[in-house]
């Protein structure tokens, strides 16, 4: 498996990853991860969970991508190893992974987590038509190509090409069953036992949305006074400054808003599922985000907002459900 980014590396890409890997070797098979070395604390080598992880140092960073001087040589020699090579992608080196595999012929499944869209301006525009164009010629070079729904494939320009290639397998999902205890200490510790709790989590980037999210807190308000927004994730996002962009709406709604934080344990996360009365997913591009329906299999109901539309869940917790998707 080639990614930029694994295990600790906390996003719903590299969860999905990590699942696979994992459940692969349950089920009796040898898996290599080749990943970057993002964080100089990491070893270069390791084992976690039965899953052999492989970590390059990067030389530099190009918007979320790293680049690794020694990605080719070894690249070149795990696919030797291997029988089947899998990209998870937005990967920029994903050609380089085909090519090298159709030439041990190896065959390869490029997993499509979504296209690819950077935010405005020029630079990130740049990268966002050079990486497109560069996983379209991996594309071509692949056997199979995983996509998480075929909704998502059917409005995807990217993908549509290939559609002969396309398999569509739903994201495994892993999340234990809140505990009730927790949950109602948790809302006392914040301070929200008589208030109704909007949830929403993910890195704090542009393509999540949470712009429009925080700019619907004064019509939310409106309808339901008694209701605060509680913000799970990262807002320290090195290649992004989304954040520090919209942090005066955090600052002039802080009575409204609650940062708990980047949380990696799966009970804590069932935990905020839970302790919310609705949860928020105002994504920009998410194919298949994992956040949702580990959201309602805890029994919190969702709303998503598209840019061109917007849709409630079927919970609608005092008419809080539709003012938060909308």
């Amino acid at each position: 498996m080639v990614l930029t980014y694994y295990h600790p590396h906390w996003t719903g890409l590299t969860a999905y990853a990590r699942r696979l890997a994992e459940g692969l070797v349950r089920r009796g098979h040898q898996v290599t991860v080749l990943t970057s070395r993002y964080w100089k604390e990491l070893p270069k080598e390791e084992t976690h969970n039965g899953v052999d992880i492989v970590r390059l140092d990067p030389l530099m960073r190009i918007s979320r991508g790293l680049v690794m001087p020694a990605f080719p040589l070894v690249a070149y020699r795990l696919i030797k190893q291997h029988d089947v090579v899998q990209v998870h992608a937005p990967l920029m080196e994903s050609p380089l992974i085909t090519t090298l595999a159709s030439s041990m012929r190896k065959k390869v499944v490029f997993t499509d987590h979504g296209d690819l869209v950077m935010p405005a301006g020029l630079f990130n525009q740049t990268v966002e038509l050079v990486v497109t164009w560069l996983m379209t010629q991996a594309l071509k070079g692949s056997a199979r190509i995983s996509i998480h729904s075929k909704d998502y494939a059917d409005h995807s320009s990217f993908l549509n090409p290939f559609r002969e290639k396309l398999a569509y397998i739903y994201p495994p999902i892993e999340i234990p069953l809140p505990i009730t205890e927790e949950v109602a200490a948790w809302r006392s510790e914040l301070q929200a036992d008589n208030v109704k709790l909007v949830g929403f989590a993910g890195r704090f980037v542009e393509e999540k949305g949470f712009d429009f999210l925080l700019k619907s807190i004064p019509y939310v308000v409106q309808r339901v006074p008694n209701v605060k927004f509680v913000y799970a994730g990262d807002y320290n996002v090195v290649y992004e400054s989304f954040f520090e962009k919209w942090s005066h709406l955090v600052e002039r709604w802080r009575d409204n808003v609650i940062l708990v934080g980047l949380i990696t344990d799966a009970q804590k996360m069932a935990n905020f599922y839970s302790m919310c009365d609705v949860f928020a997913l105002p994504s920009r591009t998410d194919c298949f985000p994992s956040v949702q329906i580990e959201a309602m299999l805890c029994g919190t109901p969702g709303g998503h907002r598209h840019p061109w539309r917007a849709c409630a869940g079927d919970g609608d917790k005092d008419g809080i459900t539709g003012a938060a998707a909308g």
